[in-house]
């Protein structure tokens, strides 16, 4: 089988790729940067930006299934980016497989599509995208995961959207190396009472679960086909307890200072005004969207993955974090 990960030199990516490859599949990669390293799996990789739309079709021309992980992600407050790339980036996937005949259309959402600040206690797939966005990346992503799948069983077209969870592990480059720099230099804050519940999900554990979703695609009958499932590890962990042991494993100590959610809400909205002001394009230490997700409870009821995609978290929690740790020691 022939096919195109978008976003394949990134940190889901590139795990996808990797897992692709190894079972023998030709691979395309699409994203901004070179990728020396994929070259040298034997991947074709293609430079390009999913906002140009001509792009987008030349990388999709001549595969059999697309995998789209390319996405910009964060906190920031400016909207320009977020919506030119996460949905009109996926509008022009959506219309790049459609003019090449591509059947099958993975897409990578986030569960943050259906979080509107309160928490989230075993939420499934009936959790509806909120009336009110915290942030533009959320919203973004909502606005694009719809598309894609209302574009399920359209041309031949069969899609289906994932949310995989806070997704960590080894050669991560946003949460885990994010967290570390913040307790370095003493900026790292509980928010809220520190009693709130997340799921997680190890990255191979996410890239295996996109892996089983193209290959439900390729069924007619797929059940997976026009939904959207939730990812995690199936076992919510305390959030500040395991922000705790990732601390440790760099050799770094527990967070000892707090802020309530309201503080933290309020300061959250000072840098908000200030940065969408003064139009900074750099994320904000504190938003409004952050200060919930840091307080409150999120994690999933991941039932309808098990029964349908026959996902199960291969990785558990704990081998995950000794090959983190082992990642993290190997860089000091």
């Amino acid at each position: 089988m022939h096919y195109l990960v978008t976003g394949g030199g990134g940190f889901l990516g590139r795990y996808v790729v990797e897992h692709l490859i190894a079972r023998g599949d030709q691979v395309r990669s699409f994203g901004r940067g070179a990728y020396p390293e994929l070259e040298t799996l034997g991947v074709e990789v293609i430079r390009g930006d999913l906002r140009d739309r001509e792009a987008v079709q030349a990388a999709c021309n001549g595969v059999d299934c697309v995998i789209h992980s390319g996405a910009v992600s964060g906190i920031g407050v400016l909207r320009k980016e977020f919506f030119e790339i996460n949905l009109g980036g996926t509008e022009n996937v959506l219309s790049a497989c459609r003019r090449s005949n591509v059947r099958r259309l993975v897409y990578t959402s986030s569960p943050s599509v259906t979080f509107d600040g309160s928490d989230q206690h075993g939420a499934d797939e009936s959790a509806p995208y909120p009336r009110k966005w915290l942030a533009h990346y959320p919203h973004s992503k909502a606005l694009a995961e719809q598309a894609v799948l209302q574009a399920n069983d359209r041309g031949g077209l069969r899609t289906c959207a994932l949310r995989p969870h806070l997704i960590w592990g080894p050669r991560d480059g946003h949460l885990v190396p994010r967290l570390i720099v913040r307790a370095q230099l003493g900026k790292l804050r509980r928010v809220g009472d520190g009693s709130n519940l997340v799921d997680t999900i190890y990255v191979e554990n996410a890239a295996e679960a996109h892996l089983q979703a193209a290959d439900s695609l390729a069924d007619e009958h797929s059940p997976v086909a026009g939904r959207a499932l939730f990812l995690s590890q199936g076992e919510p962990i305390n959030c500040w307890q395991w922000i705790d042991e990732i601390l440790a494993l760099a050799d770094l100590p527990p967070v000892e200072k707090s802020i309530s959610l309201a503080a933290a809400t309020r300061v959250g909205a000072v840098f908000e005004s200030a940065y969408r002001l003064l139009r900074i394009g750099k994320e904000p230490p504190m938003t409004h969207f952050l200060a919930a997700q840091l307080a409150r409870s999120h994690w999933f009821d991941i039932s309808a993955a098990r029964r349908d995609l026959g996902y199960h978290p291969r990785i558990s929690t704990a081998e995950g974090m000794r090959r983190l740790g082992e990642w993290l020691r190997s860089r000091s």
